[in-house]
């Protein structure tokens, strides 16, 4: 996986959750928008602390506007929680003093209450509010129980245990590329190639962790005034480039043993890197949206054609993942079953495209079109529905 040399500004959770239409977070995370000119119709609820929740004069079932309004003269975050539960229907984060925001959320019969938060400041429960009455159609939600940082750190510190496992295999498939490559054997070093870039590939969530060693190993030309010619091109795709491309030995053989070392040196880095758990369900929905943005477009082929075998690779990449956080989305993320059949049918689509089409080394481009597609939407599917994910693996503050 990628990349720090291309890396993406950090995101919000209202950005995340925008990608999650249809997903069991669009009231929770995708509830905000920018100020409005006119106040949206509906209650208007101070955001400030000091008057956290006033405003609400119209409970009822069904679904609410809320004009969030910051009297106070710092930045100030407001979630709409159920009391008794926890969970949270609604929120909006970086409301600058003076500033509006609006929120929805579907309400049904029970006790609700906005808690606020400020800078450098505890939380501030504002007043209970009950709504009387039937449920409407569709009832309350969604609504999902916040996440902390110490709820992610076991799965995060288990993802962490499995990555190291599979670093041996991947030294191991790096050394038996350097020697396919040292006798000449072209053939055999583009399979052990694929092999050793794929165990990489399906290393996907740490890559962020991985830093300058993570530089070295999957580096792309993009950024590099040479471009191929530059000596800061190494790692599995200059090695790439020189197999498909028919480079000489005596070139060829020193980048891949520079591959080899630095594929050393990651693992010797890993032993002592720890990831952030606030980090795993974002790298969740991350992997397979670089698949998208870069296997699937041909960005990074160098000549092996390999995007869509990389593309499976980070489907098992993405499984890895969600099987640590599964014990906490079964109760959060109502769609994580539609999630799960959906990850198994992209997966079959690309085993079956590979035993059509020597391997999977068949550049997307050259698909038929409607293949291509059925591909490219697949991907494109899962990519919104893991934003879900990552909106609810959101560590927040909690009264």
């Amino acid at each position: 996986m990628r990349r720090s040399r291309d890396a993406r500004p950090p995101r919000r959770r209202a950005a995340v959750a925008a990608a999650a239409v249809g997903g069991a977070l669009l009231g929770l995370a995708g509830c905000t928008a920018p100020a409005p000119r006119t106040p949206a119709a509906g209650d208007s609820v101070d955001a400030s602390p000091h008057r956290c929740g006033h405003g609400w004069r119209h409970p009822r079932p069904g679904t609410h506007t809320f004009t969030l309004h910051n009297t106070s003269a710092t930045a100030a975050e407001i979630q709409l929680t159920d009391p008794r539960t926890g969970a949270v229907l609604g929120e909006a984060e970086g409301i600058a003093p003076g500033a509006v925001r609006t929120m929805r959320a579907r309400l049904g019969a029970g006790t609700y209450a906005f808690v606020c938060f400020g800078d450098d400041a505890d939380p501030v429960t504002g007043p209970a509010v009950r709504i009387r009455g039937r449920t409407t159609a569709g009832g309350t939600g969604p609504a999902a129980v916040p996440l902390t940082a110490h709820d992610l750190i076991p799965p995060t510190l288990d993802y962490q245990r499995w990555v190291t496992t599979r670093m041996t295999r991947l030294v191991s498939a790096t050394g038996a590329l350097r020697a396919a490559v040292r006798t000449g054997d072209v053939p055999a070093a583009r399979s052990r190639w694929l092999t050793a870039h794929l165990a990489y590939a399906r290393l996907g969530a740490a890559y962020d962790a991985f830093g300058d060693a993570g530089d070295a190993v999957d580096r792309t030309t993009a950024g590099l005034p040479r471009g191929l010619r530059d000596p800061g091109f190494t790692g599995f795709h200059r090695v790439e480039h020189g197999l498909w491309h028919h480079e000489p030995s005596a070139t060829l053989l020193p980048a891949t043993d520079r591959l080899a070392r630095d594929v050393r040196a990651l693992r010797t880095a890993w032993a002592g890197t720890r990831m952030d758990p606030a980090d795993l369900g974002r790298r969740a929905h991350e992997i397979l949206e670089d698949t998208l943005r870069a296997e699937l477009t041909g960005r990074t082929d160098y000549g092996s054609g390999s995007g869509l075998a990389t593309a499976r690779a980070h489907v098992d990449a993405t499984r890895a993942v969600l099987d640590r956080l599964r014990p906490y989305l079964r109760t959060r993320y109502p769609g994580l079953p539609a999630l799960d059949r959906r990850l198994g049918r992209l997966a079959r689509t690309l085993d079956a495209h590979a035993r059509a089409h020597h391997g999977g080394r068949t550049p997307p481009a050259r698909l038929g079109r409607t293949e291509r597609a059925r591909i490219n939407a697949a991907v494109g599917d899962l990519t919104e529905r893991l934003a879900s994910v990552a909106a609810l693996c959101d560590v927040r503050r909690t009264p």
